[in-house]
Formats: C-alpha cells, structure tokens, sequence
C-alpha cells in the first residue's frame, strides 16, 4: 500500500509525463497526420535513418514489436517513397531498410521539432535536470523491459 502523500506526489508524475509526451509529440503528430502517417511510422524512420540498412528483424527487435504490427506502416513507408526495402546480398530471406532521401528529410523535420523542444527546455532547466531526466527515462525504459505486464 502506497502511503497517501506518496501517491500524490507519483499521480502528479504520472500526469507530468502524460502532458509532457503529449507536447513531445505534437508537432510531430500534425506533420505526420498531413501525409495521413502516425506515430509508429515516426519510429520506423527514426530508426531506419539511425541505422540505415537495418533488417526488419533488427527494427522489430528494437522496437520489440511483432512483424504483425509494423507490416502495414512499412508498406505504408516504402509506397509514400519514404522508405526503400531490399534483400539481403547474403541472405535473400532477409529484408534491409533504409531510408529514401525524403524519408531523411521528413525524419528530420520530425526529430528536429523534438529536439528543439528537448534543447529548449533543457537549456531552461539546467544541465544537472537534463541528466535527471535521462536518469528517470532509462530507469523507466530497462525497468518496465525487465518487469512483465
């Protein structure tokens, strides 16, 4: 049992990151819904553009997704030009992608909203809230990896 000022104190966090997510992903959200994309097609490129080449096994397993789930934004990626699919010159069963020069250039203008929120509110908030931060988000992110739902 979470003593009641505890709980207070982890539902405001619960909330902060909520409408803090929300900001994150705005602007992102308006320029992929102009092109009639969301947010897991976001993902994919950012990855892909991160690792150009990267099989689908790699992405799913970054992603840690089912091919199920990123069948339809792939085809979805490689049909707006944004993404181009190839086999594999050693193993024909495996799938490479990468991205096309507007699947980088969109990518771009949606990280580079996120990291211009990112610097902006980091510059504001100092360099020791920065690490704070990043602190909180990797705890959270290997926490829930090794915790089942």
């Amino acid at each position: 049992m979470i003593d009641p000022e505890r709980e207070s104190a982890l539902r405001r966090a619960i909330e902060e990151l909520y409408f803090g997510y929300r900001a994150f992903t705005a602007l992102p959200d308006r320029i992929l819904a102009r092109r009639g994309l969301g947010r897991t097609h976001h993902r994919i490129l950012y990855f892909v553009c991160r690792e150009p080449g990267l099989s689908v096994g790699e992405l799913l397993a970054t992603l840690r997704v089912t091919k199920q789930a990123t069948n339809r934004p792939l085809r979805e990626l490689q049909a707006a030009g944004l993404l181009a699919v190839s086999v594999d010159a050693e193993d024909r069963r495996v799938r490479r992608l990468s991205p096309t020069a507007a699947g980088h250039e969109l990518e771009a203008q949606l990280s580079g909203a996120q990291m211009q929120l990112l610097e902006s509110v980091f510059s504001e908030s100092g360099e020791r809230a920065e690490h704070g931060f990043l602190e909180v988000i990797s705890r959270l992110h290997a926490d829930g990896e090794e915790r089942p739902a």
